[in-house]
């Protein structure tokens, strides 16, 4: 038998260029592979499918404000830890986590300017801050949105996107729910409009509460409205819910949300239902 023996030659190197990193995004819905700097361009909507990225609260003044120009307010309040809270984690060690990752204004900003040349205030929820959650700086900065409001003889906007209430805070974040329903119960006291804008996720006790309460309540395209989970209501009423029965377009068929309105349609559209309000 003849033996052989074969030389081995190492594997060259394939010189790659390097891709820089998050350059592609994966959309929530549809699941397809886009690249990213083309869904910033498109207001953080899918190119492919139409959804609805979540974006900042100040993305959000950036969209609505004329020529992204405003002037934010209360910017110095702070939560607390009247409770001293602790899980896995101590409630205060926490936020100081959320502060470094999404800034001090903690789950809602406040903000002044122009919408299409009419003054307006506009609250905007920061779902990065402990995915929005309402708790007592929330309670309080929406109030004081809602009195200046009042004070300046101004519209109101407040666009919510969060999980519920900040359990962290107990009794104390619920009694916001109240809170901000009687300053905007001033509000239309005033003659003054309020437009809710529900964007995903606007669920527990902001959409129990505020969120429900605009003069016209608009949503962004299957943007997920909701109080509770779905298995707690099934659970609670014995009984089978319909699919897709918390998402904006479900809600506007049984007539809990007024409007739908694309990310790219929604400041014209604001700017409509302003006019009609005050009347210019």
């Amino acid at each position: 038998m003849a033996w052989f023996r074969k030389e081995k030659k190492p594997l060259e190197a394939i010189d790659k260029t390097a891709i820089p990193e998050g350059l592609w995004i994966k959309c929530d819905d549809c699941k397809e592979i886009v690249y990213r700097k083309e869904v910033e361009q498109n207001l953080s909507v899918c190119p492919k499918c139409g959804y609805h990225f979540r974006i900042t609260a100040r993305e959000r003044f950036e969209m609505l404000f004329d020529g992204g120009k405003c002037k934010e307010f209360a910017t110095e309040i702070r939560s607390a830890d009247p409770l001293e809270f602790r899980d896995t984690k101590r409630y205060r060690d926490r936020l100081k986590v959320y502060e470094q990752r999404a800034g001090k204004g903690d789950a809602v900003l406040c903000a002044e300017g122009k919408l299409d040349g009419v003054a307006v205030v506009i609250c905007a929820m920061e779902y990065n801050f402990m995915g929005g959650s309402m708790g007592s700086v929330v309670g309080e900065k929406i109030t004081i949105g809602v009195e200046r409001a009042i004070e300046k003889k101004e519209p109101l906007i407040i666009v919510s996107t969060s999980g519920g209430a900040r359990m962290q805070e107990g009794i104390l974040s619920l009694m916001q729910m109240a809170k901000i329903a009687a300053a905007l119960a001033r509000l239309s006291d005033a003659g003054l409009p309020y437009v809710s804008v529900m964007t995903d996720p606007t669920t527990g006790g902001v959409t129990a509460s505020y969120a429900m309460l605009g003069d016209i309540n608009v949503a962004e395209p299957k943007a997920l409205i909701a109080f509770a989970g779905p298995r707690v209501i099934e659970q609670t009423i014995r009984q089978t819910l319909p699919e897709g029965f918390q998402t904006a377009e479900f809600l506007v068929e049984h007539g809990m949300v007024d409007l739908i309105t694309p990310r790219s349609e929604m400041k014209p559209a604001i700017a409509r239902f302003l006019h009609i309000f005050t009347g210019k």
